[in-house]
This record gives structure tokens, C-alpha cells and sequence, in this order.
């Protein structure tokens, strides 16, 4: 898998995480622990995220929404 389209999915799970960590009810442990693990994959590409943030950036939509597509096009 392509550093971009792996980080673009680890940025989508994270977004998910993060979601129902907002909701009433909370999160459970495993998904803590999974935020935690997501987030030390994503240390692995720097340059992948940076080019999906300037991605969301130029395009003015949160990041959970891009499709590679729209990280390639840049």
C-alpha cells in the first residue's frame, strides 16, 4: 500500500475514534489503545500526511472526506 493511501485511511479510522469519543457514552479502552497505535503508524509518513493536510486545506473540507483522488490531484 502507497504511504499516502495508507495514511489517508489511518487518518479516516482516526476521524471515526475521535467521533465517538465526542458522543455521549465515551469510548471503550480498545479504541483508545487504537487511537494510540493509529498514531504512532501516522509517525511513519510524515510527508503522506502533510500532503493530505494541504490537501484538506486547498480544498476547505475536513479531512474524512478526501479521497485520494483529491490528496493526488494537489
Amino acid at each position: 500500500m502507497e504511504p499516502v493511501t495508507e495514511a489517508l485511511a489511518l487518518l479516516h479510522r482516526q476521524a471515526v475514534i475521535e467521533d465517538a469519543m465526542r458522543r455521549p457514552g465515551g469510548i471503550r479502552v480498545n479504541e483508545e489503545r487504537e487511537l494510540y497505535a493509529l498514531r504512532s503508524r501516522l509517525q511513519k509518513y510524515p510527508a503522506a500526511v502533510q500532503a493530505i493536510l494541504d490537501a484538506a486545506n486547498r480544498l476547505h473540507r475536513p479531512i474524512d472526506t478526501l479521497t485520494i483522488r483529491d490528496v493526488e490531484s494537489n
